[in-house]
């Protein structure tokens, strides 16, 4: 992905469970909350600041774990991401622009 590629629409459907992100480049992103929550990219859900940085599991995204995780509340961190409050309490994953367009299994086939 081009570092200038930018969302235009953000939308958590919350029926769906999809969080769904409109990108400038035409490309549209359905992604699961509970994919979302399992790709966590905080120091505590990676295991430790060495495996910081690393990209979001595809498997993951493509299967999701069928655990009715809800996104409670959605936050932006400046222009460049989002924070998401999940129904199991979680709230520390900092999602860049660049992370949720990676987690895209999808991206690569269009």
């Amino acid at each position: 992905m081009s570092s200038s590629v930018r969302p235009t629409a953000v939308t958590a459907d919350k029926k769906q469970r999809l969080l769904i992100i409109k990108w400038d480049d035409g490309v549209e992103s359905r992604l699961p909350f509970s994919g979302l929550r399992a790709v966590c990219p905080c120091v505590e859900c990676k295991g430790g600041h060495d495996s910081m940085g690393t990209p979001p599991d595809l498997d993951v995204m493509r299967n999701p774990p069928d655990d009715g995780m809800m996104m409670e509340q959605v936050q932006a961190v400046g222009s460049y991401a989002l924070q998401f409050l999940w129904s199991d309490g979680h709230d520390t994953g900092i999602y860049t622009w660049s992370y949720l367009r990676s987690a895209d299994p999808d991206v690569g086939e269009r």
